[in-house]
């Protein structure tokens, strides 16, 4: 597929992008700022000679290209990023990863006044965009490991064909990914970051995650 990453020159973005091209997915990474947007792509293309070929664009024009968008940016720029590229992704599945986390309490879980950042997504962009929340609890060192042992995936959403394909895509990137519901469940795995964050600061970690148990193979 061709995946736009927006906020991709983050970790989480960047390390998305990562495993979608490892998968041989054509990935752009997204950013305010062409310059930093291309600087890592370069950055993945030369440190990862396995891997599809990554570009580096502005979020409206990654936006146009893409089959797929990615969501990967701050909460507070949340609303911001949306309505810059909302006109080009009409009509396409918008996977949201943001988590409402609101400094300096990140441990803390915080509710928007929409319910989850991933219901504030579907409510900016409208009822043409297929709104699919997913990748939330997935710690952002482990993505750049290909050995680690990763967290399971839950995916969120109100269109079964939208979260099946990106169920493939969490398992494209080598993880496992559960249909979790509707969207109003990303209330729940967005504010299991937060559990997580606090997780992490008790026992001195960076990568606490969740597994789903008492299913048969």
């Amino acid at each position: 597929m061709k995946i736009a990453i927006i906020g991709g020159t983050g970790k989480e973005g960047k390390g998305l992008a990562y495993r979608w091209a490892k998968a041989g997915h054509a990935v752009t990474i997204g950013s305010r700022q062409l310059e930093k947007a291309q600087r890592i792509a370069k950055e993945l293309n030369t440190e990862n000679k396995e891997i599809n070929l990554v570009i580096g664009l502005q979020n409206m024009d990654a936006a146009k290209q893409a089959e797929l968008i990615v969501i990967t940016v701050p909460f507070a720029a949340h609303i911001a990023t949306l309505e810059t590229i909302k006109d080009a992704v009409q009509g396409k599945i918008v996977v949201d990863v943001t988590v409402p986390l609101v400094p300096p309490k990140v441990s803390t879980v915080h509710i928007p006044a929409a319910g989850s950042a991933a219901m504030e997504a579907q409510a900016v962009l409208g009822e043409d965009v297929k709104v699919i929340s997913a990748f939330q609890n997935v710690s952002y060192e482990k993505l750049m490991d290909d050995k680690a042992q990763i967290s399971d995936v839950l995916v969120c959403g109100d269109d079964p064909e939208a979260k099946n394909l990106v169920l493939q895509l969490v398992a494209d990137a080598g993880m496992k990914g559960f249909d979790a519901g509707a969207l109003q469940n990303s209330i729940v795995s967005e504010g299991m970051t937060s559990v997580l964050i606090n997780i992490n600061k008790k026992f001195g970690v960076h990568s606490a995650g969740i597994r789903i148990i008492g299913l048969e193979e």
